[in-house]
Order: C-alpha cells, then sequence, then structure tokens
C-alpha cells in the first residue's frame, strides 16, 4: 500500500515539475507580446495600469469583476461602440492585467483610494459615471457613498451588490488550488479554459485574442485576486451598512449563468436592491454573467439613452 502511495504521489510530483518547467518557457516566449496597451502609474508602491479611449464630455470608468484577466480587452467590446461619443477609462487594479502583481491589503477602503489615486496620476478627472461588473459593485458604491460629488451615475454590468455576499458560499479551498492549478501551469492544458466570453462572443481581433491569452495565463487567481475574494464579505458588510447612494443607477442583470445563483434568486437580489433607488432602473437579460460580452450592443444603446437622459 505504502508503495502505491509513494508511486502516485511521485507521479503526480512529476507532472507538476514537467508542467511548471513547460509554464515558464512558454511565459518567456510570450514576454515580448505583454506590452501595456495604456498608461502605468505609480501607486501604493506599485505600478496600475490605465487604459483611455475616445473624447467626450462624459468620463466612463469601467471596473472589472473579481478574477478577471483582463479588464482593458474584456470590456473592448462594449466600449468600442462608446468610445466614438463619450471618454473610457479602464482601471485595472494590482494583480489584474498589466497591473502589477502585488501582497497588498484588499479591504473595500485600499482598493477605492488605490483607483483614485491611479485616475488622478493618470490625468483623467471626474464627475465619472462608473460600469462595474460583478464584484466591483461593491466598490462603485463604495464610492459612490464616500465621495458623491465625484459619481454622477453608476452603469451596472450583473454588479454584485452586497445583498449578494450574504447567501453566497465562497469555497476558498477551491479558489486556492486553481491558484496553484495557473502557477503551475495546469490550466494550459485545458485549451478551452482562456477562452473568456470576450474571445468566444466579442468583438476582439484575432491579434487581441491572443494577446488576451498571454495575460490569462499571467494574471489567473494572483495574490490580489484571492485576497479580494478572501475580504470581499467584509467589504460588502461595509457597504450595506452605509445608506445606499442617492444618484441615478441602471442596472443589467444576467439569467444568474456564473454568478453562482439560479436566474430567479439572482434577479430577486438585483430587483430588491434597485428597488431601493429613488433614481434606478433594470433590465434583465437573456445571457450569462459576462453580460458586456455578450449583449454589448443593447447595453450600448440602452447605456447612451441613459446617460443622455441624465442632462435633460
Amino acid at each position: 500500500m505504502l508503495i502505491i502511495f509513494t508511486v502516485i504521489i511521485s507521479f503526480f510530483v512529476l507532472i507538476l515539475s514537467v508542467s511548471f518547467i513547460n509554464h515558464k518557457i512558454q511565459l518567456s516566449k510570450e514576454e515580448e507580446l505583454f506590452v501595456p496597451t495604456g498608461q502605468l502609474v505609480e501607486v501604493n508602491g506599485h505600478q496600475m495600469h490605465i487604459y483611455t479611449e475616445g473624447k467626450g464630455e462624459e468620463t466612463l470608468v469601467f471596473m472589472s469583476g473579481g478574477g478577471t484577466s483582463s479588464p482593458a480587452l474584456d470590456f473592448k467590446s462594449l466600449y468600442s461602440l462608446l468610445s466614438d461619443k463619450y471618454k473610457i477609462v479602464v482601471v485595472e487594479k494590482a494583480g489584474y492585467g498589466f497591473s502589477e502583481v502585488t501582497d497588498t491589503d484588499r479591504d473595500i477602503d485600499t482598493i477605492l483610494a488605490e483607483t483614485k489615486e491611479a485616475l488622478f496620476k493618470s490625468g483623467v478627472e471626474g464627475p465619472y459615471i462608473l460600469f462595474p461588473h460583478s464584484m466591483s459593485g461593491i466598490e462603485a458604491l463604495k464610492w459612490a457613498q464616500d465621495y458623491p460629488d465625484e459619481i454622477k451615475a453608476i452603469i451596472g454590468l450583473d454588479m454584485a451588490v452586497p445583498a449578494a455576499y450574504e447567501e453566497l458560499d465562497i469555497n476558498m479551498f477551491l479558489v486556492r488550488l486553481g491558484a496553484l492549478a495557473a502557477n503551475t501551469g495546469l490550466t494550459r492544458w485545458i485549451s478551452n479554459l482562456s477562452e473568456s466570453d470576450a474571445i468566444k462572443y466579442g468583438n476582439l481581433t484575432d491579434k487581441e485574442k491572443k494577446l488576451y491569452k498571454v495575460i490569462f495565463y499571467r494574471r489567473t487567481l494572483t495574490k490580489d485576486m484571492i485576497n479580494e475574494i478572501n475580504n470581499i464579505k467584509a467589504n460588502a458588510q461595509k457597504v450595506k451598512k452605509v445608506e445606499m447612494p442617492n444618484i441615478p443607477i441602471l442596472l443589467f442583470s444576467s439569467n444568474g449563468e456564473g454568478t453562482g445563483f439560479d436566474n430567479k434568486t439572482w434577479n430577486g437580489i438585483q430587483n430588491d436592491f434597485i428597488s431601493m433607488i429613488y433614481n434606478g432602473k433594470l433590465i434583465e437579460l437573456d445571457s450569462s454573467h459576462y453580460v458586456h460580452s455578450i449583449d454589448y450592443e443593447r447595453i450600448a444603446e440602452e447605456s447612451e439613452e441613459f446617460i443622455e437622459s441624465l442632462n435633460r
């Protein structure tokens, strides 16, 4: 029995070793493609990446959900339909996209402070219209609570609200197991794992799809992402304890697929939240969690109409 166990362990170690070596070789080959498409600014002792595009009186700030490898490319299908009329900004938090991987605190106040400083240092001024996806909905609400003069409106892309994290069960063991798979290159052996919804359904070019995959193998379940997930329930509670912001909010809600909830429960959470907002609107979509990569044309149309209504 001991011999069998030893053989199994040895085989497992061999697989990990071969995978890790291959991963390092591939990372080295891909290095020349890993070039920031926007501006790098130093924030809190590390580099953060800010991507900007377009011009206009309104500044739209896109904020990625937890674990999205390449926010600047992930949102492209949507913001490319809006950049002819508005100034587009994508903030890549620590450990995301071209931003540096760190081991800093991921409490909501630190995350928000870093986002604000990155925008300031890149010369992007408010007020802003925030486009948060998923987990960053918590940060967007905190921003509007603490600095209401800086936020004109929020357009949520299947964004999470505090109530979602009261019911969601997060298995940190599986999260850390996923991080091990990413760090040892095991993710490279599953070809379709790097095929994000932005790649499958969006309007990315072949060159952008290739770059997305290059970033995926560098920015999957980084230290920052894990710390963020580990802190999200506490962060959500901080937001819940304060009155919801009195600003216009438009929510696009998915069918629940990819959220950890079924359709009825997820849309129930979204409807309960928007009912508390004086100037709020909810649009339910029949697509999975990354709505901006699937229903981007409708979202762009509805968002433009919503934004223009703010100035009437």
